[in-house]
């Protein structure tokens, strides 16, 4: 390995504290040496993005959703967009799969919502972080699916209840490879788009965001401390809708690529 990519990846992470986080994580560990380390169980393998135009790979930490960020989705979704504050949610890191994998039908739902969606990818973190400072943390942007059971979302709303069973369930977070910030700079502006089969659902713009991406960090680390591998999605614009097993689902971002996932 060259020492330039040397460096680089100790930039990426670094120090004892990371190595034992990709030790947890199960990096290159066997399940012999996991068992000989006490272990009652295999260690779980590591989540990771690819990355475009490179070899590495991006571990992801935690997945953050932030919710009706698009002022024309809030309102299809029943939200007063003058009144309603930034919220989050989150999914677990193994709902990130990759968009070429297809996306089976989830079980416990006859209502399958897809949700176009951008990733942001962080390198560092932190608490309380300037948004004039938040965009520094960013390593890379890419594409991606909230998927959802709507039909239970509609349920859990109704009684109160927490999302979690509609929007943190397997292969729920389709995503396509990361563009890094070096590479292509950050990505604030432009087209967003999702298609069905061929027709256009979801047609919008990422400065139509109500938070901004430096917002949404910014926002975020009030409540959590962000640190290196976590990634947003930052919310879906309008024109949500169902799918089938069968439909094609095609998303893309202007200078990000698209993603093209087959519901199986």
């Amino acid at each position: 390995m060259s020492e330039d990519k040397t460096e680089s990846r100790r930039k990426f992470l670094t120090g004892s504290a990371a190595i034992a986080g990709a030790t947890a994580l199960g990096a290159n560990i066997s399940a012999a040496y996991a068992q000989d380390q006490g272990y009652v169980l295999d260690v779980p393998p590591v989540i990771s993005m690819e990355i475009n135009d490179t070899t590495d790979r991006f571990p992801v930490r935690r997945v953050f959703c932030l919710g009706r960020n698009y002022r024309a989705h809030a309102i299809e979704s029943g939200d007063n967009p003058d009144e309603t504050p930034p919220f989050f949610f989150i999914k677990p890191r193994d709902a990130v799969v990759p968009a070429t994998d297809g996306f089976p039908y989830p079980q416990g739902t006859s209502e399958l919502r897809y949700e176009a969606e951008l990733v942001v990818a962080l390198h560092s973190g932190g608490k309380n972080i300037d948004a004039a400072d938040a965009l520094d943390h960013v390593y890379a942007y890419g594409v991606s699916l909230d998927m959802t059971r709507e039909d239970l979302q509609h349920v859990a709303q109704e009684l109160s209840r927490p999302w979690a069973i509609s929007k943190s369930f397997d292969h729920s977070a389709p995503c396509g490879p990361l563009t890094t910030v070096t590479g292509n700079g950050h990505v604030v502006d432009g087209r967003i788009w999702l298609t069905v089969n061929g027709e256009i659902k979801q047609d919008s713009d990422l400065n139509l965001q109500r938070w901004s991406v430096s917002e949404g960090i910014a926002i975020l680390s009030q409540y959590y401390e962000l640190r290196a591998g976590d990634i947003i999605l930052t919310g879906t614009p309008e024109g949500i809708g169902l799918v089938n097993k069968g439909d094609v689902i095609k998303v893309g971002i202007e200078s990000l690529g698209q993603i093209e996932v087959e519901v199986t």
